[in-house]
C-alpha cells in the first residue's frame, strides 16, 4: 500500500515476557499504567481527530499542512512501536474500549459468566449516512463484546465462527446506548451467543453468533 512503512515488522512473535495462546494473550495482561497517565487523553484526541476528518472539507493548503503534521507525528511514533503483546491498546481497563481506537468506545457496566452489559456511544467517525451509525461499526461492537461474553463464560480464549447482526431500527450517533451479550447455549467448545443493542426502550439491533473456545496453543 502506498505510503505504508516497508521496514516495520508489525507482527512480532511473543516472548517469554509476553506469552500468548491462540493469537491472543494467554492471560489478559490488564493494566492501568502502560502508556502513562495521559494515554487516555491521547486516545481521545485521536478519536476526536477521526471525528473531525469524517466531516471536514479542508482547503488544499490545510490538507498540505495537516499531512506535514501527521508525517511528523508518525515519525515520532515510529520510535516507540512495540509488538501487539506489549502495546497498551486493548489492555487499559480504565479506558473506554480498553483504549483500543479500532473499537467504538464502550464501558462495561457488568460482566461475568452470565454475560456482559456495556454502554456504547457511536461517534461522528462511525457515521454510515443520514446521521446514523454505519452497520459495520455496530457489528464490530457486537463482535468484541460477544467475544468477551464467550471468554468470560469459559474462562478462556475464543474466536468468532460466525456473526449475524439483525438491524431492527436506526442506531443514532452521539447517544449513550445499552449493549448486552450473553451465552445462550454451549455445546462443548461451541458457544452460541446472543446480544441486543438498545436506545432506551427501542431495539436498534440484535446479535446471533457462534464463538469457538480455543484449545491451548490453537491459533
Amino acid at each position: 500500500m502506498k505510503g505504508a512503512p516497508t521496514d516495520q515488522k508489525w507482527h512480532v512473535p511473543a516472548t517469554e515476557d509476553s506469552p500468548h495462546e491462540g493469537g491472543f494473550r494467554a492471560e489478559i495482561d490488564v493494566t492501568v499504567e502502560r502508556g502513562g497517565p495521559r494515554y487516555g487523553e491521547l486516545i481521545e484526541q485521536v478519536r476526536t481527530f477521526m471525528d473531525k476528518v469524517r466531516y471536514a472539507n479542508p482547503t488544499p493548503e490545510l490538507v498540505d499542512e495537516i499531512i506535514s503534521d501527521l508525517q511528523e507525528f508518525n515519525a515520532k511514533l515510529d520510535t516507540v512501536l512495540v509488538d501487539e503483546w506489549t502495546s497498551p491498546s486493548g489492555t487499559r481497563i480504565d479506558l473506554p474500549a480498553r483504549g483500543n481506537i479500532t473499537l467504538p468506545p464502550y464501558e462495561v457496566v457488568d460482566g461475568g459468566e452470565h454475560g456482559v452489559t456495556a454502554t456504547v456511544e457511536f461517534r461522528p467517525f462511525h457515521l454510515g449516512g443520514n446521521g446514523v451509525a454505519h452497520g459495520g461499526h455496530v457489528a464490530t461492537a457486537f463482535d468484541d463484546l460477544g467475544g468477551m461474553a464467550a471468554a468470560l463464560n469459559v474462562h478462556g480464549i475464543c474466536r468468532t465462527a460466525y456473526l449475524t447482526v439483525n438491524y431492527r431500527s436506526l442506531t443514532p450517533l452521539s447517544t449513550p446506548l445499552m449493549l448486552r451479550t450473553w451465552v445462550e447455549r454451549r455445546d462443548d467448545r461451541k458457544l452460541f451467543v446472543k446480544g441486543t443493542l438498545h436506545d432506551g426502550e427501542r431495539l436498534c439491533a440484535d446479535l446471533d453468533a457462534l464463538f469457538i473456545a480455543l484449545r491451548r496453543g490453537q491459533a
